[in-house]
């Protein structure tokens, strides 16, 4: 049973940290198992990941295994059914129209015979990471390489951690449908290392995106710089905003669905109606018994579940806004009328069929999201994730000699004297 806790008007961001217990992305010890885990393959290179596989994994990778071959690829399509290969190319297709809407196309603007503009380029290699601790994620695979894909990007390399008996064939073929070259079986911080360095066998990579635990986000924040990133992902989140119009049963069931992630994850329900808090209560003790992640989907709930009562609509979406969420589900009479209060979110997903479930997979946007409230500023993952933008500008003699002067007042004021200079002579000429 999840706590029901009764709030007031007026949620601020402390509010949030002292009713919501988010796990700490960071903890010293950490740092320091990651600090020398990215410095050693930084050195050493492939010597240091296959130290590592055997270290965390449990097995003796050869060098030359840590690619995976292509005949690996091709054999795992008889390991999956075709419903599984269509359910794929579905996901893809949807993805793919989704994110070619996204598209942004260079442009430039004639000011006489000068010009201002902006050059729209692909991030040439770009590096993706696909967890595979407690479970394997054939979707992130898709979540990440489509766009990428869509976005123009040349080159793409996926690390995946692959146990003993070889990386999961569901995994391999969504590898394969997205269009991904290369493939890794390398997981953890010494992945993110390999990409953001380069070995003898994984060349760098510009860039690098993708989910993991604690230690791959760690090793993220370590490497950036060097390599750019999406974003710093946390646990798994979902807040869903419900009234009385919902269903009880469906409502747990969401929650249920955020909370089998990982004992980490968090399940919110900010509600108007206190007998939906407490149905909803009642379902998912129901619901729980025939999961088969049940453990981890209790101790999930039990550490970070919590249901929010509140007065109003308005007052629902803005402690929604004070937590920032992942995923925020709303669940309400109106949810279009709803939208405009929606100020931080990585998803919404409006209306009673809408799952955030139906988002993982086959719905068309990213699941690569912000978490942990940093929604307030990032965004999800997006073609706009694998594209850069270059300024470009040509100046005439006449605009030179209108604007100029300005150029000159504001460089002396800063003391650069050669920068004055600079446009000065040619103002003479």
């Amino acid at each position: 049973m999840l706590p029901i806790i009764r709030l007031e008007k007026g949620f601020s961001e402390r509010d949030v940290e002292e009713l919501i217990d988010r796990p700490l992305v960071i903890n010293e010890d950490a740092k320091r198992a990651v600090l020398e885990i990215v410095t050693e393959v930084e050195k050493r290179g492939d010597a240091a990941l296959i130290e590592y596989v055997e270290r965390f994994d449990g097995y003796k990778l050869a060098a030359e295994s840590i690619r995976i071959s292509d005949v690996e690829l091709d054999g795992a399509y008889e390991a999956v059914s075709d419903e599984f290969i269509s359910a794929v190319r579905l996901s893809i297709d949807r993805i793919r129209r989704y994110h070619e809407r996204q598209k942004q196309s260079s442009w430039f603007e004639m000011e006489g015979g000068s010009l201002l503009g902006q050059l729209v380029r692909p991030i040439a290699r770009v590096g993706i990471y696909v967890p595979g601790g407690r479970a394997a994620y054939p979707s992130s695979v898709l979540m990440c390489a489509v766009p990428a894909k869509v976005a123009g990007v040349g080159e793409i390399a996926l690390c995946v951690p692959g146990p003993p008996e070889g990386v999961m064939p569901e995994v391999l073929v969504a590898v394969a449908e997205a269009g991904v070259g290369e493939v890794y079986r390398v997981g953890g911080a010494q992945a993110i290392a390999a990409m953001a360095y380069g070995t003898e066998t994984i060349p760098r990579v510009d860039k690098i995106v993708g989910p993991g635990n604690i230690y791959v986000t760690l090793a993220k924040r370590m490497v950036v710089g060097s390599v750019d990133i999406d974003m710093l992902a946390g646990p798994s989140e979902v807040v869903v905003v419900a009234d009385a119009s919902a269903s009880p049963s469906h409502i747990a069931a969401d929650l249920l669905a955020q909370a089998e992630h990982d004992p980490d994850a968090t399940a919110i329900l900010i509600s108007t109606d206190e007998d939906l808090a407490n149905d909803v209560n009642l379902e998912i003790s129901f619901q729980a018994k025939s999961l088969k992640r049940r453990r981890v989907a209790e101790e999930s709930l039990r550490a970070n579940g919590r249901i929010f009562t509140v007065g109003s609509t308005e007052d629902a979406l803005d402690l929604s806004n004070a937590i920032a969420p992942e995923h925020l589900e709303l669940y309400i009479s109106e949810p279009y009328r709803a939208l405009g209060l929606v100020k931080n979110a990585g998803a919404i997903f409006l209306g009673g069929y809408t799952p955030e479930a139906v988002g993982d997979y086959v719905a068309g946007p990213s699941h690569v999201l912000p978490t942990g409230g940093t929604a307030r500023f990032y965004s999800p993952l997006s073609v706009d994730t694998f594209t850069k933008k270059s300024s470009v500008l040509s100046v005439t003699p006449e605009l030179l000699g209108e604007i100029g002067p300005s150029a000159i007042e504001i460089a002396t004021r800063e003391g650069f004297e050669a920068h004055a200079q600079s446009i000065q002579k040619r103002l003479k000429a």
